[in-house]
């Protein structure tokens, strides 16, 4: 058993699920199949580091619950929601809805209380049995926040209001009136509970909980886009974002491609990272130093960035790529477990994959085998498809006496020459030359006599460093007085 590894950067990525190494059974496959496949070596070689973690064809979010004993996730197709126990490493249920989701809140701090924005316009609130309740917006939504202090859900979408459902009182309050026609991201600081919504215009409005106004509107610029595309003020959209634990930094994902660090006492960013492949940013998230992992850096934070292709993880004081991740498959969402190396990819595939880099944090206390697991799988050599066969040119052939199999399904022409089964091979080789053997054991018979040779204690003369060849030569000369 292999695990796929990557060293960008000299930064060692583990995949320890999703990709191949998770290959579902079918449900219909017959008894007799599953026997057939305990000889198939990519079948027994599978990792699962949650079993069923995955969806049916998709998955689109996915979450840590606060208390980190629970990941949320949604997908497709049917849509449904699943959340699995990181205790028992396994799910724990799965619950179908009758749309996709979009986007989704955990509102306790465990899985039994979240709030789920679907594509047909409605929310939904789920408790540990089943929906609690739905209702319907008026505009489709595209993002939405919790503000736990007012117990107000903010809803932004395809409109110039940002929609609050009060879930204490049991109703829509007022909604927030914005500059901008659509609302693409809706956050809400942990530290001073500011608001902040990325707009379609390609700006970031910040609003006041307590007097619900706006105080201030962030315009980023990106040299080389200027032009307006779409109607958009600096040609580009706000699609992703995110504040840091301390209230001052936040990263604003853009459409266009790019990842720009601000801090809220200044309109110009420090920090632009591009991604280099043009696509909207998906994914921006700050990751702080987890405990355990060493950094030379004076800020040690790093930022992760995703968009359909990518993951980079990139330092916030220098810029520079600590490591990346190409998945498979298109990204849909990016989970970091806190305190941690474990990242959680969901995308357009079965399996959700997880990713663990020892230089980024400690496994997690749940799955802390993945500390051992990873060194002593990467050691073993991988087999490849060829071991069972051996590759011979013809001339080869002609000598074993199997040039008149040229034509037949036992050899494979490849190249310049033939694979054949190495089990016939042998056999051919050892009627071909029935001494082989012997020629071998006078061989290791030799060998064996020349190691106790040189293993004896001879007696060496050291040359002076001065005059070497008269010494020599004088040397020499006594030899053959005494012959």
């Amino acid at each position: 058993m292999v695990l796929e590894v990557t060293n960008t950067n000299n930064v060692k990525v583990y995949t320890v699920s999703g990709s191949s190494l998770t290959r579902k059974l079918p449900d219909w496959l017959v008894k007799r199949k599953r026997r057939e496949l305990q000889k198939d070596i990519e079948w027994t070689r599978r990792i699962e580091l949650i079993q069923d973690f995955g969806f049916p064809e998709a998955s689109l979010r996915l979450k840590v619950t606060p208390d980190g004993q629970f990941c949320m996730a949604t997908g497709v197709y049917k849509p449904q929601i699943r959340v699995f126990d990181f205790a028992n490493v396994a799910m724990k249920f799965d619950r179908h809805t009758d749309a996709e989701n979009v986007n989704f809140c955990v509102l306790s701090d465990d899985w039994t209380k979240s709030v789920h924005l679907q594509n047909d316009r409605s929310i939904e609130f789920h408790n540990e049995g089943q929906m609690h309740f739905r209702t319907r917006i008026p505009r489709f939504g595209r993002d939405l926040a919790y503000h736990s202090s007012s117990c107000d859900v903010l809803v932004g979408g395809a409109s110039s209001e940002v929609f609050r459902v009060n879930i204490d009182q049991g109703r829509f309050m007022t909604p927030l009136q914005t500059q901008s026609e659509g609302v693409n991201v809706v956050r809400v600081s942990q530290a001073h509970e500011l608001f902040a919504f990325g707009t379609q215009d390609g700006t970031v409005e910040f609003w006041d909980p307590r007097a619900r106004n706006r105080i201030g509107v962030l315009e980023p610029e990106i040299a080389g886009i200027v032009d307006p595309i779409n109607g958009t003020r600096g040609g580009f959209e706000i699609s992703a974002m995110d504040f840091r634990n301390d209230g001052l930094g936040v990263a604003v994902g853009t459409s266009s491609g790019h990842v720009l660090l601000y801090d809220l006492r200044q309109s110009r960013p420090w920090q632009t990272k591009d991604q280099q492949y043009g696509l909207p940013i998906k994914t921006v998230k700050w990751m702080e130093q987890a405990q355990g992992a060493y950094s030379p850096e004076v800020d040690s934070a790093k930022i992760m960035s995703a968009d359909a292709r990518i993951i980079k993880l990139w330092s916030v004081s220098t810029g520079k790529v600590f490591t990346s991740i190409e998945p498979t498959n298109d990204i849909n969402d990016v989970c970091h477990m806190p305190n941690s190396g474990l990242l959680f990819v969901a995308g357009e595939s079965a399996e959700i994959q997880s990713y663990f880099i020892p230089q980024l944090g400690p496994a997690p206390a749940w799955a802390h085998f993945l500390e051992n697991l990873t060194e002593e799988m990467e050691q073993k050599p991988q087999q490849t498809i060829y071991d069972d066969y051996k590759f011979v040119v013809r001339r080869e052939l002609e000598s074993l006496g199997l040039s008149h199999l040229i034509g037949s399904p036992v050899l494979k022409p490849y190249m310049h020459g033939f694979f054949v089964d190495l089990r016939l091979y042998e056999r051919a080789k050892a009627i071909a030359n029935p001494f082989a053997y012997d020629d071998y054991r006078m061989q290791r018979v030799q060998d064996k006599l020349q190691e106790a040779r040189e293993s004896r204690i001879r007696a060496t003369t050291k040359l002076p460093k001065v005059n070497r060849s008269l010494a020599m030569r004088l040397m020499q000369m006594q030899k053959g007085e005494k012959g």
